[in-house]
């Protein structure tokens, strides 16, 4: 496919020199990455701290944001003689400390002059990359965490915090592995980069087109089958690329016209596409970036979140595979059935693609190895099955093999410099004693009440959340709202999903929805309008996560006979309180009926346990919203019955 090859050289509005540099930097990322996940080092003899790891992982990410983004946050055009020099001391500088890291902790405590200057650089430099390439929103907010640790001691209570000299807080912020050398940008790097790789591999050999194939092939045929293909495949292709942002541009491209064209209107069509690419960031095997972020903050096999997470992103599918069969019910849309493909065939052509998944779930839940091990199990199988086996003429080839290592690198740029950016937050948290300080204040302000602590809570990460990549909004929530949950009792998995979930939920909720604008930019329609479409048809979201607290049986945690209860009873709801939010069954639904089904809806998905007489609300809530649907079923097939 040379068309291709040259469209993916030319992407990057750069001299080729700088394009070549750039491309260098990205495929160094994934070397190293993959090199570091095998211990390549242990087995040559070379022993190395992971600090010395990070450190040249984040001065190339340092170095790519510099030669690609402009003061102005511009993109791409001429590289500024003093952005050439930025990208070069961020380089030598991170190169520097990977160099000589064992000196430098042996002069940790003694603040020399060159580890200051240092530090004060690291942490200017990656200040101002984060700037340039995420924006103002996320610079603010970690500006601001480190100004509460240069004065947070001048703070009156309940805020006050711990005096930090400026030359102590800019060495541990630059050198301490938990500061921007720390855990989340461990995750990142060493994580989060092979899986990156596996997704860029599996769309290299025409994975990408596979998934949305068969999706077309197994509901296009069905009722609101467009709406149905956009769901499906946003939910596979969502698992993978783990970004609802990118989520909508790749599939919504598709996806968004089919719908329009069914019938579907253009906010219905940009919400459903929102809201289906939004929950593949949380959809099992391959969740998003928070998922592994999560499994190192718990310090648990990246398997039991997997686990964890995997009725709750069910659930949140069931809701709207409901939400837009009914919807096409009630308006008469019309089945895309033209032109589909045949599941069948699709399959027998791309059953390859299966290969890698079945691999990595094997690797993770039966050999138990490490996530970014599993992940380069299944990009060995994409990688062989690429080779013997094409797509719609998509194979494996040299050329796609080194795109797919520099293009992984390069994706990472922006996520590499957010954790590096979050880091310093934990480390203010952690030398100022901010973090105790925050969960202290949250507890005081819920007045020991779960309820309100969790409502708060979720406005909290909904808020931060506004116009922030997922990842950064974990990593900050993590740190500033988990601790006041647990404190109070809340299991720690029960509280980390409910802060990815409500930290995701910002990427639907106006005012500012980035997947919501990405969807409306698609589909024409009007971005705040999409934002509230997508929040109606998600509204699981906003429920399930008080649930699983409450009661973790949602989370798989609990004696089975509650699980299976609740699982089932939550499912019932689901389904009822869907009903409702569409607003049709058999026949369009009046107000007293919706109302009545949401109550009993509602009350089929309180859990058994955590509540008084949880059992006997969750069965009656079942039953008396089934009696409720039987009777509208009746009511119309009577009629129908007396018009024949």
């Amino acid at each position: 496919m040379p068309d291709r090859e040259e469209k993916e050289k030319n992407s990057l509005d750069v001299n080729p020199m700088v394009r070549s540099v750039l491309f260098a930097c990205g495929g160094i990322m994934s070397v190293f990455s993959i090199l570091w996940g095998l211990q390549v080092n242990s087995y040559l003899g070379i022993p190395l701290f992971k600090e010395q790891f990070l450190a040249v992982m984040l001065g190339l990410v340092l170095c790519v944001i510099f030669l690609t983004v402009r003061f102005d946050r511009k993109k791409g055009g001429p590289v500024p003689w003093y952005d050439t020099f930025l990208a070069v001391l961020s380089a030598a500088i991170m190169f520097y400390i990977a160099y000589d890291y064992r000196r430098f902790q042996i002069e940790f405590p003694f603040n020399t002059k060159e580890m200051i200057t240092i530090g004060t650089l690291v942490v200017t430099l990656v200040m101002e990359g984060l700037r340039r390439a995420i924006g103002k929103v996320l610079f603010i907010i970690v500006a601001f965490f480190i100004l509460y640790g240069l004065v947070g001691h001048l703070i009156p209570s309940p805020f006050t915090g711990r005096f930090s000299r400026i030359d102590s807080l800019f060495i541990y912020l630059g050198f301490d592995a938990n500061a921007a050398l720390g855990t989340p940008l461990t995750v990142a790097a060493s994580i989060v980069l092979p899986f990156i790789i596996f997704g860029r591999l599996l769309v290299k050999t025409g994975g990408g087109e596979f998934f949305l194939d068969l999706a077309m092939g197994m509901m296009g045929r069905r009722r609101g089958g467009a709406a149905k293909i956009a769901v499906l495949s946003s939910a596979l292709f969502g698992s993978i690329s783990g970004s609802a942002v990118s989520n909508v541009a790749t599939t919504g491209i598709m996806t968004i016209p089919l719908m329009t064209r069914s019938g579907y209107s253009s906010l219905q069509a940009g919400a459903i596409e929102t809201i289906a690419s939004t929950g593949g960031q949380f959809m099992p095997p391959i969740m998003g970036a928070a998922a592994f972020l999560m499994a190192e903050f718990l310090e648990i096999a990246y398997a039991e979140v997997v686990i964890a997470g995997l009725v709750p992103a069910l659930l949140y599918y069931l809701a709207v595979f409901i939400q837009v069969d009914l919807v096409a019910a009630r308006d008469k849309i019309k089945t895309p059935s033209k032109d589909l493909p045949k599941a069948g065939v699709v399959f027998k052509e791309g059953w390859h693609f299966v290969l890698p998944l079945l691999v990595l779930i094997f690797a993770l839940f039966v050999l138990n190895v490490e996530a970014e091990i599993a992940a380069l199990y299944a990009s060995v199988v994409i990688i062989i099955g690429g080779c013997f086996r094409s797509y719609k003429g998509e194979r494996m080839t040299i050329y796609g093999f080194f795109a797919s290592l520099w293009e992984a690198g390069l994706v990472m740029v922006d996520l590499i410099v957010i954790v590096a950016a979050a880091g310093f937050v934990i480390g203010i948290l952690n030398i100022s004693s901010g973090g105790f300080v925050m969960t202290l204040f949250m507890i005081q302000l819920g007045g020991g009440n779960l309820f309100i602590l969790l409502s708060i809570s979720a406005i909290v990460c909904i808020i931060l959340g506004m116009g922030m990549p997922t990842s950064g909004v974990y990593v900050l929530l993590a740190a500033l709202v988990v601790p006041a949950l647990v404190e109070v009792g809340v299991f720690p998995i029960s509280a980390h999903m409910f802060i990815l979930y409500f930290g995701m939920m910002s990427m639907i909720t106006p005012p500012i929805a980035l997947a919501a604008f990405a969807a409306a930019t698609i589909s024409g329609a009007d971005p705040m309008k999409t934002g509230f479409e997508s929040m109606k048809l998600g509204w699981v979201a906003y429920v399930v996560p008080f649930l699983f607290v409450l009661s973790p049986t949602l989370l798989l945690k609990g004696e089975p006979v509650h699980i299976i209860l609740n699982v089932f009873t939550a499912a019932a709801g689901v389904y009822i309180v869907s009903v409702a939010v569409v607003g049709y069954f058999s026949r369009r639904l009046n107000t007293v009926y919706r109302i009545a089904l949401v109550v009993t809806g509602l009350a089929a998905m309180t859990p058994d346990t955590g509540f008084p007489f949880g059992g006997i609300i969750s069965l009656g809530g079942v039953l008396v919203g089934l009696l409720i649907l039987g009777y509208d079923y009746l009511m119309v097939a009577r009629k129908k019955a007396a018009v024949e």
